[in-house]
C-alpha cells in the first residue's frame, strides 16, 4: 500500500510540476492565442485517471487473470513428493525474504518457465511450469523459485503496474495536446473536434507509446538483474547461474501479456523492447557480483 501511495503521490507531483511549467512558460496563453481552447489542468487530471485506472485494475486482477490465462493448478494440498517439495521451497525462500507465504501453482507446458504475480507481497502467486520441473534439476528449480520470490519481495509487480500507469498518463496527455494543436492551428477547426484531431491523437498515442514502452522495458530489464541477485542470495549464486544456463540450453515459453515481464525468461525482436536482458548478460552480472 505504501508503494502505491508513493507512486500516486509521484504522479500527482509530476502533474503539478508540468502545470506550473506550462503556466511559467505561458504555454496556455500561447495555445489560446492560436485558437487552441484547451484546459491543460483539466486535461492533466483526466489523463491521470485514464492512464492509472487500467494499470490499477490490471494489478488488482493479476492473480485471477494469471490463473485463468495459464491454467494454473494451485497446490492447496500437495498430492505427491514433487508438489510437497515445491511448496516447502517456496515457504523456505518466502521466510528468508521476509514476505508472507505465496500461493504455489503449476501450469502445464513443456517449456521451462515460471512467474510471480499479485498486488500484495504477502499474498502473491508463484507458479512454475511442468517443463521447468521436468527439465531442470532440484538446485536449478530452487534458484528459479528464489528469483520469483525476489520479484515479490521487491514489489516488482506493483512497481511495474504503476510505472506503466504513469507513462500511460503522459502518453495520453501529450497525444491529446498534439491532436488539439494540429486540429486548431493547421486544420483551423473552430468548434468541437474535426477528423484531424482524432487521427493525429491516435497516431501520436502510437508513436509516444513506443517510446513509453522502451522506458518501461528498460526498467523491466534492470529489475531482472535485481531478481537474479535476489535469487542468488536465497538459493546460492552457483545455483542461479546454473539455472540461467539451463534456460540457455532450452527454449522458454513466451508468457502472454503482462505475465511475460514477470517470468523467469522472456525476450523480443529488438533489445530495446525486451522485458528481460539476454541470458548471457544476466549470467555475466552474477559472475561479476561481489
Amino acid at each position: 500500500m505504501m508503494r502505491i501511495l508513493l507512486f500516486l503521490a509521484t504522479n500527482v507531483a509530476i502533474l503539478a510540476v508540468i502545470s506550473i511549467v506550462f503556466n511559467i512558460l505561458g504555454l496556455s496563453g500561447t495555445l489560446d492565442a492560436h485558437g487552441v481552447d484547451l484546459n491543460l489542468n483539466a486535461l492533466l487530471i483526466i489523463s491521470a485517471v485514464i492512464g492509472m485506472t487500467g494499470s490499477i485494475i490490471s494489478l488488482i486482477m493479476s492473480k485471477w487473470s494469471a490463473k485463468h490465462a495459464m491454467g494454473v493448478h494451485v497446490i492447496e494440498y500437495p498430492q505427491n513428493q514433487t508438489e510437497q517439495w515445491l511448496v516447502d521451497i517456496v515457504a523456505k525462500h518466502a521466510k528468508q525474504a521476509g514476505i508472507g507465504m505465496p500461493e504455489v501453482g503449476i501450469f502445464q507446458t513443456p517449456e521451462a518457465n515460471a512467474f510471480a504475480t499479485g498486488m500484495n507481497k504477502n499474498s502473491a502467486l508463484v507458479a512454475v511450469s511442468t517443463g521447468l520441473l521436468q527439465n531442470m534439476n532440484a538446485d536449478e528449480v530452487e534458484a528459479v523459485v528464489g528469483h520469483e520470490i525476489s520479484h515479490v519481495a521487491n514489489g516488482d509487480m506493483v512497481t511495474m503496474a504503476l510505472m506503466q500507469g504513469v507513462v500511460n498518463t503522459f502518453v495520453y496527455f501529450f497525444a491529446t495536446v498534439i491532436g488539439h494543436v494540429v486540429d486548431r492551428v493547421v486544420f483551423k477547426t473552430e468548434e468541437g473536434h474535426g477528423p484531424a484531431y482524432f487521427i493525429v491523437q491516435m497516431v501520436a498515442q502510437i508513436a509516444l507509446g513506443f517510446l513509453a514502452t522502451m522506458l518501461v522495458m528498460w526498467f523491466s530489464r534492470y529489475r531482472e538483474f535485481r531478481a537474479d541477485a535476489g535469487g542468488a542470495n536465497l538459493a546460492g549464486r552457483p545455483k542461479m547461474i546454473n539455472a540461467l544456463r539451463a534456460l540457455q540450453r532450452g527454449h522458454a515459453e513466451d508468457l502472454p501479456g503482462q505475465l511475460a515481464a514477470f517470468g523467469i525468461n522472456g525476450g523480443g525482436v529488438q533489445k530495446l523492447f525486451m522485458s528481460h536482458p539476454p541470458l548471457e548478460e544476466r549470467i555475466a552480472a552474477l559472475q561479476n557480483q561481489r
